[in-house]
């Protein structure tokens, strides 16, 4: 989608926003950090110590800005315009980050979304959130946002480098078989039944980086599912963990695909609840590496935005 009341290219005068979910940094950040996610809509007070309890077991806070920021760094070292970073949920959001690069004198963005799979309650929320920032702040700013990039040759072949990397390791360390599953957040299911595309492109992407490195056999889940009462889409990792130990399958190797960097959803989820769950079912629990500041990860990004700004001054 395009946003813009001054219709003329703007050369160097583009800039790229990273946008992402928005983490705490420390625990004391948590019960604010919810209320934001939620819309104000609190939790019931014993999630929310579930959750201060997850992130006390790493670490205290999250390192999602720390990790973001050096992605932006990184691809601003590929590219020729300048890269801000802004939160939906936490510091620094969104708002913020508009009015900083509409101080700088930027005219025009590229918002990229560090979740690849496009869903409203994601995808959406960043865009929207977006929009009204640029109505606020600088009505002016040319927005070109982009929806889904789950199919980009260049995070596929990121995502491959990470997935052949840890199958290695597998066959080096253990000497049954290891069964990989590829692993998304998972959302709604109402979202999926009123047609988001989310759920289609998380099985593309997996189809895809499968295909990537000759892996034929292979396993989808979602993981992380809200504490709430609606029904969220699976299959959820535990349940083919489940189904895999039942099958006397003692290694299974996780690899998200859902998700660029590491956050509570990887360190405390998979590295310490799906390997818990899998301990206790005889199953070894291993997952492939976070893109974090992958090289191949930040080219892709670069290339993504590189096209967009090429093509958005064509439109011009």
């Amino acid at each position: 989608m395009s946003h813009t009341s001054n219709p003329q290219p703007f050369g160097d005068n583009w800039a790229v926003l990273l946008l992402a979910h928005g983490a705490p940094d420390q625990l004391s950040d948590i019960p604010q950090f919810l209320l934001n996610v939620r819309g104000g809509r609190p939790l019931p007070e014993q999630a929310v110590k579930e959750i201060i309890r997850r992130y006390g077991l790493i670490g205290g806070g999250s390192p999602l800005l720390r990790l973001t920021t050096l992605q932006a760094e990184g691809l601003a070292q590929l590219i020729s315009h300048p890269v801000y970073v802004g939160m939906r949920n936490w510091r620094p959001f969104i708002v913020d980050a508009v009015q900083r690069l509409s101080d700088d004198g930027v005219q025009g963005i590229v918002a990229v979304s560090l979740a690849p799979q496009n869903s409203r309650t994601s995808i959406g929320l960043y865009r929207k959130a977006l929009m009204e920032a640029v109505e606020k702040v600088h009505s002016g700013l040319a927005v070109d946002f982009v929806e889904s990039w789950h199919d980009h040759p260049g995070l596929i072949e990121a995502f491959c480098e990470r997935a052949a990397a840890a199958i290695e390791d597998a066959k080096r360390l253990t000497r049954s078989a290891t069964i990989p599953i590829f692993t998304a957040h998972s959302v709604p299911n109402q979202t999926i039944t009123e047609g988001d595309p989310y759920e289609r492109q998380v099985r593309e992407t997996a189809a895809l980086v499968a295909a990537g490195i000759g892996l034929t056999d292979y396993r989808v889940a979602f993981q992380s599912q809200g504490m709430t009462a609606e029904k969220w889409i699976g299959p959820t990792v535990e349940s083919q963990v489940d189904e895999l130990a039942n099958a006397g399958v003692k290694h299974v190797l996780l690899i998200p695909v859902g998700f660029v960097s590491d956050h509570v959803e990887i360190l405390y989820d998979i590295d310490i609840h799906f390997r818990d769950y899998g301990k206790a079912r005889g199953v070894e629990v291993r997952r492939s590496e976070s893109l974090n500041a992958s090289p191949k990860f930040l080219a892709a990004l670069a290339s993504l935005v590189t096209t967009r700004i090429a093509g958005m001054n064509e439109k011009l």
